[in-house]
């Protein structure tokens, strides 16, 4: 049974609120987080327990706790979801990260040449590119991801980047060292992208890179893993003989990711994306050309018919290029590497490539030296010697927005946090330091925000409009809660302006009938940036002076000493006379 945690509150923090499926190492769950304003999404895995036998038990808890650091550690790579937490429950171990709005790459790849587009070659190679990326973090790591497939490359909405989710990292949890992976275990939706050394416990890093071979082969052949024959001579995948629309360069790649034995494959995701980086850059920068090419004929024709969901490009990326020096080339028996290495620009590219690395992780110092080795007549010297110069300025850039969001952090100024952070170049190291400032900054931003808009309700509630719009207006225009402040602040600024304008003719009301006093306090309760503001004050200044007139006769006007017991030509008649005059006068006004 996998339904009974729904709806259950995990750590009085979490709350179970859909399944998402079983692997071979547990069950996923969609939660929401109770401990933060709007409740996020995350995602929750129970660790699948073989056995309550407390020795076991024991060494389940030592080994989870030690894997979790190291997905605390993957967590921090930008395509891959952030750790959150890990706890243990009645006797059931739980793993918490990031959710990822998206979709799944299943949704963009062809399904038995009847639904979806295939893809190009370079949709293909963008793909490996993005993908392999990941995989080098992730292996140097020390960790084999273990199920690689469409399910868990997630298309990520706010940015279209791939991520990687779903680690098997916690296999040696379940399967130990050597253990075997039982067919009947795995999940229908893994079948096909598994490599046989995984089946008998030899799982290997590359592994995972026989896997991604086989999704870029589905895309290219609209067919899932399982439909593709198998050479009965050599256990090879027979995908050439579908006579697959791809030149020989890119499918020799293809070929060598997924060979049977793994010690025929690549070694490793360096391998493969030095391999692809350099057909990409030889690509771009050769000048030979085929348009007559049946090749390419073939492929135009088929991609024109069809705008592929992933990304609409078209044109293919390697037709023409170099196809006969790469069939050479595996015909001599050296497979692709024979043709990377005839290049005599290789080394030079693959140093500024390394130097792009160290750059991006971190170490400018180490990334300047490796251009600066790169010899004057080599064909990318004017442009890594352009890269020194624009790492160095981007790097000062990086280094003062970080220090700037560090700084508003500390002083709480969320949104110049986030505009620092912003600021700050595309640097995976600088990036990697300000993610987490801004998550925070985010998270902040809604607490206050909550805070902000109960105070501005409670002022609201008693008719203090002028307060609760100061409230308001406080709220950082991040907050998620956007919509619902520009929704009060009209309401607000609209009821401000009614109560002005009835403070107003109340007060016109007042003094009419000579309650000057009433009618100075009605005007004061006037606020500013009313339409009745400035008119409010130039009745507030006449009536302020009747006011103080009325006082200065006050003492005449209770006497009410009669004409009777006043003498015709006394000094006191007619002081009395004309304060009678005067009130008459200021009532009259």
């Amino acid at each position: 049974m996998i339904n009974h945690i729904i709806g259950k509150l995990l750590q009085g923090r979490y709350q179970i609120v859909q399944s998402l499926g079983a692997g071979v190492f547990g069950q996923t769950y969609i939660a929401l987080d109770a401990d933060y304003p709007e409740n996020p999404k995350c995602v929750v895995k129970q660790i699948k327990v073989n056995s309550f036998e407390s020795g076991y038990l024991d060494r389940l808890r030592l080994l989870f706790l030690t894997e979790t650091e190291t997905l605390k550690l993957l967590g921090s790579h930008q395509q891959i979801p952030e750790f959150i937490a890990c706890f243990e429950e009645n006797k059931r171990f739980y793993l918490v990260q990031e959710y990822i709005e998206g979709h799944g790459l299943t949704a963009e790849l062809p399904i038995n040449h009847e639904w979806g587009c295939l893809w190009n070659e370079r949709e293909v190679v963008d793909f490996l590119v993005d993908v392999l990326d990941i995989l080098e973090f992730v292996h140097s790591q020390g960790v084999i991801h273990c199920d690689i497939k469409p399910e868990n490359l997630i298309r990520r909405a706010a940015d279209g980047k791939l991520v990687l989710i779903d680690f098997g990292s916690i296999q040696s949890i379940d399967f130990g060292i050597g253990a075997e992976l039982p067919i009947y275990r795995i999940p229908v939706t893994s079948l096909g992208y598994i490599p046989p050394e995984q089946f008998i416990g030899e799982t290997q890093p590359n592994s995972d890179i026989y896997a991604l071979g086989m999704i870029a082969i589905q895309a290219l052949t609209g067919l899932e893993p399982l439909q593709l024959k198998t050479d009965p001579y050599n256990n090879e995948i027979a995908w050439r003989s579908l006579n697959t629309p791809v030149n020989d360069y890119l499918a020799a790649v293809l070929s060598q990711m997924i060979r049977y034995n793994y010690q025929d494959r690549f070694q490793s995701a360096t391998e493969v994306l030095r391999i692809l980086k350099q057909m990409i850059w030889e690509t771009e920068t050769s000048e030979i050309s085929a348009p007559d090419e049946p090749l390419y004929l073939e492929t135009k024709v088929k991609n024109d018919n069809c705008q592929n969901s992933a990304s609409g490009k078209l044109s293919p990326l390697f037709t023409g290029v170099k196809i006969g020096l790469a069939a050479n080339s595996l015909l001599m028996g050296f497979g692709v590497y024979s043709l990377i290495n005839t290049s005599p620009a290789h080394s030079e590219t693959e140093t500024l490539y390394q130097a792009t690395k160290e750059y991006q992780t971190g170490d400018l110092q180490e990334a300047i030296a490796l251009v600066k080795s790169i010899p004057s007549h080599s064909n990318v010297y004017p442009e890594a010697q352009a890269k020194i110069e624009e790492w160095q300025q981007e790097w000062q850039i990086a280094a003062q927005q970080y220090q700037i969001a560090i700084t508003a952090f500390h002083e709480s100024r969320w949104s110049d946090t986030l505009a620092a952070a912003h600021q700050v170049p595309d640097i995976l190291y600088w990036q990697s330091k300000t993610d987490r400032l801004v998550k925070q900054a985010y998270i902040n931003i809604e607490a206050q925000t909550e805070d902000l808009l109960g105070k501005a309700y409670e002022s609201a509630n008693i008719k203090d409009f002028s307060t609760a719009l100061q409230y308001l207006r406080q709220i950082p225009q991040e907050s998620s809660a956007g919509a619902i402040v520009q929704e009060k602040l009209a309401e607000y600024d609209r009821k401000r302006q009614i109560r002005a304008a009835y403070f107003f003719n109340k007060a016109y009301n007042q003094a009419s009938i000579g309650d000057f006093d009433r009618a100075v306090k009605l005007l004061r309760n006037i606020p500013k940036d009313t339409l009745v503001y400035a008119e409010a004050q130039v009745k507030l200044n006449e009536y302020s002076r009747k006011q103080r007139l009325l006082a200065e006769h006050q003492k005449v006007a209770s006497t009410k000493i009669t004409n009777s017991f006043i003498p015709k030509n006394s000094d006191n008649r007619i002081q009395y006379l004309q304060g009678v005059n005067y009130l008459q006068e200021v009532n009259i006004r």
